[in-house]
């Protein structure tokens, strides 16, 4: 079985390039992301001056492990959503995305309102 040759793709570098920009965008956003879960548990955590435990503890642990998850999401969200595009870009199709983004929206929020319910707590 023959394989189709491949279209020259250096007329679509910029389109690659930009997708490839775009995925590591995403990337920094999940770092970011996992980030704030770490921050929190290691400051919570590191903080406290007394051994027993709190209401605020489950919700430190709850805010971190909820931020991990959604940067690991963003980090799979993303790399299938690369792959996607460069398929799409060398078929020469365009269909703008709009699930990843608003994964990652509800995802920061949900961790915005758990960190707003921390400080309430504390």
């Amino acid at each position: 079985m023959m394989k189709k040759a491949k279209k020259n793709q250096l007329t679509y570098a910029q389109q690659h390039l930009a997708n490839e920009r775009t995925y590591l965008a995403w990337i920094r956003t999940a770092i970011a992301i996992i980030g704030i879960g770490f921050l929190t548990l290691s400051l919570h955590f590191s903080m406290g001056k007394t051994m027993t435990r709190t209401p605020n503890d489950g919700v430190a642990v709850l805010l971190g492990l909820s931020a991990g998850g959604f940067g690991m999401a963003t980090i799979l969200i993303a790399t299938v959503t690369y792959l996607i595009k460069k398929k799409r870009i060398e078929q020469e199709i365009f269909v703008p995305s709009s699930l990843p983004i608003v994964f990652v929206s509800l995802a920061l929020v949900i961790i915005l309102l758990i960190a707003m319910l921390y400080f309430v707590i504390t």
